[in-house]
């Protein structure tokens, strides 16, 4: 049955283009200017990867800074590799686009945030029978994040 246009699920992927836009270019150029990134990632996303004693302590999420150190940048079409400093001590992490919750640049007041996106087909295999109409509304396709929490 033809469900319509996905327009959540095509922003999405529309805003991981322009991080991953972004990290290629900066993975050549550098960073220009006061340019940095607050990037969120759910840390429980099968494809990340991160030093255990990372992972134990950030179970679910993790706020990681690319501002004045980091090395080994990468990017591929599904995320992108990098090297970061925690505590003096350099970590190697994966981060696939998918695992971002948020993406800010505060130097140019630039964010996204991206909501959950739940696959109604998914919800449909599990239970075909019985099921209620759903009285939620529908989650946000994607919005500007307000950075007021990153200013000083």
């Amino acid at each position: 049955m033809d469900r319509g246009i996905d327009y959540g699920n095509l922003m999405h992927r529309a805003m991981r283009g322009l991080i991953r836009d972004v990290m290629e270019k900066i993975s050549v150029d550098g960073l220009p200017g006061a340019h940095h990134f607050f990037i969120t990632l759910n840390t429980g996303h099968p494809d990340v990867a991160m030093a255990d004693w990372l992972r134990d302590r950030y179970a679910e999420e993790i706020t990681i800074v690319i501002q004045h150190w980091f090395d080994n940048l990468a990017v591929d079409d599904d995320g992108f590799a990098i090297t970061l400093n925690f505590g003096n001590q350099p970590e190697s992490l994966y981060i696939p686009f998918d695992a971002i919750t948020t993406f800010v640049d505060p130097s140019v007041e630039f964010g996204l945030k991206f909501e959950t996106q739940i696959d109604e087909d998914d919800e449909d295999d599990e239970d075909d029978e019985d099921q209620e109409p759903e009285t939620s509304e529908p989650s946000k396709p994607g919005e500007v994040v307000s950075l007021d929490k990153f200013r000083k």
